[in-house]
């Protein structure tokens, strides 16, 4: 038996690097709603492979999933010489949203040059017509801030604007964008919150037009109401999220917007200043831990969800995740808890404080026409991972593929751990039917092992 974990292991270590593992967790069926993790890399199930990725790092501090590809923006990720001058680039780390593979990364480029702003790609997102944005951290000595469209080929940037925040001047780490940011389909706000400050910021621009103050023509605004009410500012890193608008007149208006602060839960505000909604109705088990800063919307199948982090590093079973709830009839309050993501952890490495954990979804319709969500999950210097969202995710069709014992599409580590737990009686035969007898010779045993790597190496 420790001969066969022994081979078991080396064998899950030989190719974590080219492909993640799942999670290995078991999520409930909520509603007819069910959730299965494609695939991970992270510092509890993929420690070695994680760890040895140029993603992982302090200065990869945000991500985005857009058209079925993760991009992890690095600054400062390597050295370059410009004109006898060293600067350090920023690098864009690309990753297969279905499977977890790494692909080539982006070398970040502006004006055909390298890109070596300090912080340079702080923040990466994409607005809600398919264009990647990043924008760089700006301290509390600068007014101007630079944003950029992300060319998701080549890495090179496009200049879109530059805005003030005006008056009052505070340090801006994150941003959202709603909307189009080139103006040519839709409007589009930028918004951010201020560290160590209850200021947020806010530029608009019509259809077609340019950037002004988007506060009645102001560009910032004093928030005076707070959840506790001896929270009166952000703290580090604040993560600020725009809420879609529910016709089309408003939809990309962001009129509702969240900010989740260091020391705050999430907090829903309007543009006039006012708090909606905060979690002063939410039942105490559900409040996040300090110290931690995340939190996005989605819908699905009708239904409103949210998703926020819960901790930052409190260690296993909760380092690092996040709960992803319905809303109660779109509001905060008796709203209903679904699933903890991961369900034992994704780490508890400090990542330096930089307190921002990343989420986005995209949604697609499956054979049946029900909608279907993949959810990417991303927390700096800890790992990444992506869920996936939906009805009847066990009845999927198996895609034929020799060695998918799981039946999630693909041939990875997961098959491996599958076929190690029917081999130990950690799960009792015919839980795959046969496809854990991988050879076809009658067993399942570190012969089905070999034989999927075999496959996943392709020898």
């Amino acid at each position: 038996m420790k001969k066969f974990l022994l081979f078991a292991s080396m064998c899950v270590l030989a190719v974590a690097g080219a492909q993640a593992v799942t999670d290995n967790q078991t999520y409930e069926t909520t509603n007819d709603i069910q959730m299965k993790n494609l695939w991970i890399l992270d510092r509890v199930h993929t420690p070695d492979a994680f760890t040895k990725l140029e993603a992982c790092n302090t200065r990869a501090r945000t991500a985005v999933m857009h058209n079925g590809v993760v991009y992890v923006a690095r600054s400062e990720a390597k050295s370059v010489i410009i004109d006898q001058d060293t600067i350090s680039a920023s690098v864009i780390y690309r990753f297969d949203a279905e499977t977890g593979t790494e692909l080539d990364p982006l070398d970040v480029t502006l004006d055909g040059k390298p890109y070596g702003v300090f912080l340079g790609v702080n923040s990466i997102t994409v607005d809600n017509f398919g264009h990647l944005c990043v924008m760089p951290y700006i301290s509390e000595l600068a007014n101007e801030i630079p944003f950029y469209q992300l060319n998701p080929e080549t890495g090179e940037l496009t200049l879109i604007a530059t805005v003030e925040k005006g008056d009052k001047i505070a340090r801006t780490d994150y941003y959202d964008v709603m909307g189009d940011i080139t103006r040519e389909q839709a409007e589009c706000n930028v918004m951010a919150a201020g560290t160590n400050e209850a200021t947020v910021y806010r530029w608009h621009a019509d259809k077609g037009g340019s950037f002004e103050g988007g506060f009645e023509g102001d560009t910032y605004l004093d928030i005076t109401d707070f959840y506790p009410e001896t929270v009166t500012q952000w703290g580090y890193g604040p993560r600020l999220k725009m809420v879609l608008g529910d016709s089309d007149d408003n939809k990309y208006a962001g009129e509702l917007f969240y900010v989740d602060g260091f020391s705050s839960a999430p907090i829903l505000y309007s543009t006039d200043g006012s708090l909606i909604e905060s979690f002063e109705n939410v039942a105490s088990e559900l409040f996040p831990e300090a110290g931690t800063n995340g939190v996005s919307e989605f819908t699905l199948d009708g239904r409103n969800f949210i998703i926020y982090s819960i901790a930052q590093y409190s260690g296993a079973g909760h380092g690092c995740q996040a709960n992803i709830c319905e809303l109660n009839e779109g509001s905060l309050a008796g709203m209903k808890k679904y699933w903890q993501i991961p369900a034992d952890s994704l780490g508890n490495m400090s990542d330096g404080g930089n307190r921002v954990h990343c989420f986005n979804v995209e949604k697609s319709t499956d054979a049946s026409g029900n909608e279907v969500a993949m959810l990417f999950n991303f927390k700096c210097y800890n790992g990444m991972g992506v869920y996936k969202i939906g009805k009847n995710l066990d009845s999927e069709p198996s895609t034929g593929l020799a060695g998918d014992v799981n039946l999630d599409g693909q041939v990875n580590s997961g098959d491996i751990a599958c076929v190690v737990n029917i081999a130990t009686g950690k799960d009792p035969a015919g839980t795959y039917g046969t496809r854990d007898d991988v050879n076809g010779d009658g067993q399942v045993n570190s012969g089905d092992i070999a034989a999927i790597v075999a496959i996943m190496t392709g020898n």
